[in-house]
This record gives structure tokens, sequence and C-alpha cells, in this order.
């Protein structure tokens, strides 16, 4: 089978198109033809040797969407042919990819169709964001939120949930103008560019402060982030897109001071979840499909590219100017 391959940390050109054994499933594993395959930054640090790499050489992609092609042992739940969405966690760019069964989706029976380029993009953003704000951050009705990247899959996608959810005022930040006028379609009450973003958002709740951050770019904004915590404002990490760009990750944690100004920093990391409870995760997606479905929340993919433009699509991202979400066209 056809599949990119990491052969070297480093660049984009480093993504090699080549031909590979077919994997086979495993106990408790389906092995799934594949559609489309979503693009996440997380692969961009994994070719280049940061988080979430894995031993030379590795095909990257952590989610995909297609049809089921074989069954592991003891896998009853699912059929050949089935059409499905999966978290896959490595291995995605290929033609046949394996995932766990309990992070593998069936698109039947959500109460509409959803096509397979749109499926691609669902498994790693919308849980995600759902999770940030339901399970991590406990969102309440009328409370206000910051969330970074707005552009972003993640952050299209956690503005329409947010608003689902009753939010008060919703704020996205983003890194430029052209941004903040695509960002404000999925929710937002203000969109604002990140540079300066303290002092405005100190003016948008007249000194107050937010109650939510969603914040994975890392320091310094990450800082500042917690600065524009209102009183049980919780600051929730999810990522550190700076890790490789020589910008310090370390933030000054005195417990003193979160005692004092009553705040709280909290984490989220799809991939450790999936491994030490994919249980929540499974449980996360069943949801959010059916609102997908239902057309209650949309993900919006803007770039549809073929698997042997896997290394444009590395480009785009890397470049910081793509909005919502990449998928690559495998079949």
């Amino acid at each position: 089978m056809k599949a990119v391959v990491v052969t070297s940390f480093g660049d984009p050109e480093t993504l090699r198109l080549r031909d590979v054994s077919t994997p086979q499933p495993g106990p408790g594993q389906v092995a799934i033809q594949v559609s489309h395959a979503g693009v996440n930054f997380a692969e961009t640090m994994a070719r280049r040797g940061g988080l979430h790499s894995a031993a030379l050489p590795f095909v990257p992609g952590l989610e995909v969407s297609g049809h089921v092609l074989a069954l592991g042992d003891g896998v009853e739940a699912f059929r050949v042919g089935q059409p499905v969405a999966a978290l896959t966690l490595s291995g995605g760019y290929a033609e046949v990819a394996l995932a766990s069964a309990v992070l593998t989706f069936p698109l039947e029976g959500v109460g509409a169709t959803i096509d397979l380029a749109t499926a691609a993009g669902f498994p790693t953003i919308v849980p995600t964001a759902y999770d940030l704000l339901v399970r991590v951050a406990r969102l309440q009705i009328g409370e206000s939120a910051l969330i970074h990247a707005a552009a972003g899959g993640v952050g299209t996608i956690a503005g329409q949930i947010a608003r689902r959810l009753g939010a008060g005022l919703l704020i996205g930040t983003v890194s430029s103008p052209q941004k903040a006028v695509y960002a404000r379609r999925f929710g937002y009450d203000h969109v604002i560019e990140r540079d300066g973003f303290v002092q405005r958002v100190l003016e948008l709740t007249n000194g107050r402060g937010v109650d939510v951050v969603l914040e994975a770019i890392g320091e310094p904004v990450r800082s500042q982030s917690l600065s524009v915590l209102a009183p049980f404002g919780r600051l929730i990490i999810f990522g550190n897109s700076n890790d490789d760009q020589g910008r310090p990750q370390s933030m000054p944690l005195a417990p003193g001071n979160f005692m004092s100004e009553n705040k709280a920093i909290m984490g989220y990391s799809l991939t450790s979840l999936s491994r030490s409870a994919p249980h929540l995760i499974a449980e996360t997606a069943h949801k959010t499909l059916e609102l997908i479905a239902h057309e209650q929340i949309s993900i919006a993919v803007t770039d549809v590219l073929t698997l042997e433009q896997a290394d444009e699509a590395h480009r785009r991202l890397e470049s910081g100017k793509t909005m919502g979400k990449i998928v690559l066209r495998v079949r």
C-alpha cells in the first residue's frame, strides 16, 4: 500500500510517499481502508522530532475516515465495508490504517449522512473542544470564555460548542485581521488580534477578566492568559505550538498565588487520554457525532489535498496562515 513516511526528522521534505506493508489488525483493532486523513499541528511537531514523535521511520496521522477493511479478534461491533471515522494516533497518512475498536466511530445511525472528508476532521478537534469546555472547564451558563486560535480547528468548534452551552461573553484571539473576519462566524461576540489581547480582554470585561481560557500556544500567551482570569477562573492548557521555536515554555508556579487569586490551571491531552481512558473519548465522540449529523455544529474543512501533498499540508499549517481544517484525500 502507499503511505507517507517520516524518514528523518526535519522539514516537510522529509515526508516521503512510499510502498509499505499493509498492516493487519490485532486483537481489538479495526483495519480501515482510508478515504481521508485529517492533518493536525501535532503531526508537524512529530515530523520535526518534537512532541508526538516516534522511532524512525514512521507513518504520521492521528485521524482518518473510510470503510472497515478487516476486523481483529474480539471485534464484533463492526462489519466489513462499514463507513467509520477513527482516532488512529499514528499511521493515518496511508491507504490502510489501524485503530482501536473503542476509538473507531460508525458514521451510520447518527441521524444523517456525514461525508468522509468532513468525518476525517472529526476525531481530534471535536472531542477535544467538547471535553475542554464540558469535562475540564465545566463551563456554566452565562460564564465568559477566551479561546485562543479561534480560526483554527479546535477554535472553530469550541466557539460553536461554548455558544450551545449558554456561554456569556465569548472572545476569540487570532493572528491576523483576515482570520478575525473568518472566526466571527463560529459564535464569537468579539474576535481580536492576539498581540495586545490582555488590555483588550480587560476592556471588554470592564476589568473583571474571563471565567475560562482555552490555550494551546505556550509562552508568553500562557502567562498573559493567566493574568486575565476572573476569580474562580480556569486556564485550560491543551497544547504547546511554540515548543520547538526557541521560546521558554515554563510558567512560574507558586501555589500560594493560585490560592490568593482564586485561580486554577488545568490540562488536557487527547492522546494521553486515549491510552489511559479511551472509553471517555468514545463517549464524547458519540455525543458530538450526533451534533454534527444534525448540523448543530459544523466542521470547517477549508483545504482538501492529496496524500502526495502531505508536505504541502504541513507547510500551510506551519505558515500560521491556515484557517479551519486541512484533510488529505487518500482514495
